[in-house]
């Protein structure tokens, strides 16, 4: 892996930054911290907590989100390397209910790698995964909700079925309320969950959270991944949803290269 984006001034005469190598976890780790705690933003329409929402995709050139209902395929050994460290970083991974079902979504797992650094953070071993749910029909005998690290949490709005919330919670999830009708407002979601003592946030989609994310204006962050692969079809992209009535910005913040794949981070204007 080498960086592209940025260099310093000297960089032709550091082999540590410009040559093809594979970079240690504490190096990535370093590359993709989030911002001090002092410097987060204040999330949702009360403003009640400060937090910072990262998003992680991956894309091929042609500019899908999947090849065959899976991400996987358009991943590789370095990819995933980076998927588990800024897991490593978040205190909860907030994922679509219809993902978790998709993709088979396990509990995060406490990696000794990132003890130290977590600990110090004042971080639980493992993050927590917040599933986002309106009608929580979810299967909560999975190992998700059955053998979590650190419990999982079911976001959503106040007018979810009283039912379903009390069956998470009978299997141990804790449920958060972000809004007042039967699913969560995407616009709170991160202040609840700030509320919650979850500040550094990161969303593994699918495409219709994530772009609800961006549209509700409280994605700070997007890594996407440019996969050097192309596959047709009618996969969607990144991100659905409405069309935004103008364009969000977002800057380039830093491009790592490795075998043709692109690891790319872009922060909110």
């Amino acid at each position: 892996m080498r960086r592209l984006f940025p260099l310093s001034p000297d960089a032709a005469a550091r082999p540590d930054v410009t040559s093809d190598r594979e970079w240690s976890l504490e190096e990535l780790a370093d590359a993709y911290a989030y911002p001090a705690a002092d410097a987060l933003p204040p999330h949702g329409p009360e403003a009640a907590g400060r937090s910072w929402l990262r998003g992680n995709m991956v894309a091929s050139l042609d500019g899908a989100a999947h090849h065959d209902g899976r991400s996987q395929p358009l991943s590789n050994a370095t990819d995933m390397r980076i998927f588990g460290v800024l897991r490593g970083l978040a205190d909860a991974v907030v994922v679509g209910a219809e993902t978790v079902r998709t993709e088979g979504y396990r509990p995060a797992k406490a990696r000794a790698a990132f003890a130290e650094r977590r600990a110090a953070a004042g971080q639980a071993p493992a993050p927590a995964v917040a599933v986002l749910s309106a009608g929580l029909e979810l299967d909560f005998t999975a190992p998700l909700f059955a053998s979590p690290v650190t419990p999982t949490l079911v976001v959503t709005g106040a007018g979810a079925p009283a039912a379903r919330v009390e069956a998470a919670r009978h299997a141990g999830a804790r449920v958060v309320f972000a809004g007042e009708g039967v699913g969560a407002d995407p616009a709170r979601v991160p202040a609840a969950l700030a509320e919650e003592g979850h500040r550094r946030l990161l969303t593994e989609g699918g495409p219709w959270v994530l772009g609800a994310f961006a549209s509700a204006g409280v994605l700070d962050e997007l890594c996407l991944t440019v996969a050097p692969r192309i596959t047709a079809g009618d996969a969607p992209r990144i991100m659905k949803g409405a069309t935004f009535p103008v364009p969000a910005e977002f800057a380039l913040e830093s491009v790592l290269e490795e075998a043709g794949f692109l690891f790319t981070r872009y922060r909110r204007q």
